[in-house]
């Protein structure tokens, strides 16, 4: 039996996604993580296996804590709550005291030069799946006449998507909530109307 750990591995995780949320996949290097985390970079590997599988694991959290209005949106009880719900909660999740300015996702992408093949599939995987989920939500408001027949459902789902991705950027750039707030209520003004 080996030694037990001399660290908290919940405590290093959550360090380390804030490197990466900061820097991107590409702008940390092993020892910026490990000196962030406390930790050899021995333990690191027993703990948590490669940067790429330390990357995954840093965006598992960050999409169950920061990013969990990316789930927590499409069970409004409208098409239109799910799109406030959404780039609001872009907004909060881009712009929170004591956190990296933007997103952990938009940060890994934005840096994509050496970005393993596990950690790029991570980030795609992460993608698809927050689009899919919108895409359904959409699909259920086109059938329960929620939104216009003519609505796209996966057009209505990359919009959301792509402002938020924007609002993020943006956040990263310096602008403030309030700021993002109004680009925020700007793109709802150009989201179909209920029936």
């Amino acid at each position: 039996m080996g030694r037990p750990r001399g660290f908290d591995t919940e405590e290093a995780l959550q360090r380390a996604m804030a490197v990466f949320w900061e820097h991107g996949y590409d702008g940390v290097s092993l020892t910026d993580l490990t000196r962030a985390m406390g930790i050899t970079k021995t333990s690191m590997y027993a703990a948590f296996g490669n940067k790429e599988d330390l990357f995954r694991k840093a965006l598992e959290r960050y999409a169950e804590g920061a990013a969990s209005y990316s789930s927590r949106a499409p069970e409004e009880p409208t098409a239109r709550k799910v799109a406030e719900a959404y780039l609001l909660g872009s907004v909060n999740a881009s712009t929170q005291p004591g956190c990296p300015a933007g997103c952990l996702g938009v940060q890994g992408f934005l840096a994509i030069g050496h970005l393993g093949q596990s950690a790029r599939d991570a980030l795609n995987a992460w993608r698809e799946e927050n689009r899919s989920r919108l895409r359904s939500r959409f699909e259920r408001a086109v059938d329960e006449g929620d939104l216009p027949p003519d609505a796209v459902p996966d057009v209505l789902a990359r919009y959301l998507m792509t402002m938020a991705n924007g609002i993020a950027v943006q956040a990263a750039c310096g602008a403030g909530r309030d700021e993002l707030h109004e680009v925020a209520d700007a793109a709802l003004r150009n989201w179909p109307p209920s029936l």
